[in-house]
């Protein structure tokens, strides 16, 4: 019965993702027809409500068979985060009629399942720290936020998409320019990994001395760049058993503080990123954001505004709540205390301070308009690096997560 379950979760998962997919031609057709753009619209809300519910079953379907909450490693809590950012689009949806925003949320929703699934699928029991009823609180919560959060972060970009002119020799230009960079390294990042880990089969592994003084295999799936202080390069001959080998190696050593087999695969996506934004711009000589310009031909400035606010309004206490008040319940029931600066809490914090401050520039200091969505871009951008940064590369008691 829990195969079952499992094999019907990862149905649904991937045909809502499909239906994503599909639902942004029926949604961008909307918005460039005048005549048809209402059935156009209805059509494809309807198909991202039904990609939701999919998810949703999803969720339950995975719960069903793993007996727990599924949001315990990096691809259910990814898988989370995406099914909520669907959720966030059809709340703003619901009350703005704002269609404009799938056309950005969708893509987003679906880089981040299509990052998730880089990860191991695989059901797995709980170590004794996460063996909580916590652990659906605790997570359930954050990722309902930053679900909620990302809906800021969606309205600022369009604004600034929108505001800023794409020929401007200006700094806010240039920043602009700079998250369009962020999101195509992104997304080279995914095709990097899949490509020479599924297609080439590229696999190195080094035998290292981790923080708890054990010795583990690391796995690279592009070249070392960076690896572990006294890593030594071996092959798997079967079982448990390695034996030396020849891999390629920079020479850069790391302590195992840094986790430096997922470091090297970040400054790969770097490196691939830009060469591959040269190639870009090389090809339409001009500014990256200024190929979706066009969509946010029709956008409101002063509603992209509002929502941009109010969505911070809705989401910060929810993080608050999430992130650092049933984490800190949590924290003292599995490790007896309420905080240790570990990196994820250090992180959480920064978070928590971020929005903090982002409201009292908005409320007191009348941080509106441009500034306002510089914020809320900003705000996602610490989201990401939580995500990807500190729980990847950062050694830490949720480095599980």
């Amino acid at each position: 019965m829990e195969s079952t379950f499992l094999s019907l979760s990862n149905t649904f998962i991937f045909i809502a993702f499909l239906i994503l997919l599909i639902a942004l031609l029926p949604l961008g057709i909307s918005i460039k027809s005048k005549s048809e753009s209402k059935k156009y619209e209805k059509l494809a809300i309807w198909m991202i409500v039904i990609a939701f519910i999919l998810e949703l079953s999803y969720f339950v379907m995975r719960w069903l068979a793993t007996g727990h909450a599924p949001v315990s490693n990096m691809y259910e809590f990814i898988a989370m985060f995406s099914i909520m950012l669907i959720g966030g689009f059809l709340i703003t949806y619901h009350y703005f009629k704002t269609k404009v925003f799938g056309l950005f949320a969708i893509p987003v929703s679906l880089l981040l399942l299509g990052y998730g699934s880089l990860f191991s699928t695989d059901v797995q029991p709980l170590i004794p720290a996460l063996q909580s009823n916590w652990l659906a609180i605790h997570v359930i919560t954050v990722t309902l936020s930053y679900g909620i959060l990302s809906m800021s972060a969606v309205a600022g970009l369009i604004y600034l998409i929108k505001a800023i002119p794409a020929d401007e020799n200006s700094w806010r230009a240039r920043w602009l320019e700079a998250v369009m960079i962020a999101i195509l390294t992104v997304v080279m990042y995914m095709v990097t990994t899949v490509f020479m880990q599924n297609i080439i089969g590229y696999n190195d592994e080094f035998y290292y001395t981790d923080q708890q003084g054990q010795q583990v295999i690391a796995e690279y799936h592009l070249p070392s760049l960076i690896n572990y202080n006294d890593a030594i390069p071996v092959e798997h001959v079967g079982n448990n058993e390695y034996e030396p080998a020849d891999h390629f190696h920079l020479g850069i050593d790391l302590p195992p503080v840094i986790k430096a087999h997922t470091l090297n695969t970040v400054v790969w996506s770097i490196i691939i990123g830009l060469i591959t934004y040269g190639i870009v711009r090389l090809i339409i000589r001009k500014r990256l954001f200024s190929l979706v310009k066009p969509l946010t031909k029709k956008a409101d400035l002063a509603l992209m505004d509002e929502i941009g606010y109010r969505s911070v309004i809705i989401g910060f206490p929810l993080f608050a709540l999430g992130g650092i008040f049933f984490a800190a319940i949590w924290a003292q029931m599995a490790w007896s205390r309420f905080w240790g600066w570990d990196p994820k809490e250090t992180w959480a914090f920064i978070t928590f301070m971020f929005y903090t401050i982002f409201l009292h520039l908005r409320l007191n200091r009348g941080y509106e308009g441009e500034k306002s969505a510089w914020l809320a871009v900003g705000g996602f951008i610490l989201i990401l690096f939580n995500l990807i940064a500190i729980n990847l590369i950062v050694a830490g008691l949720h480095s599980y997560a």
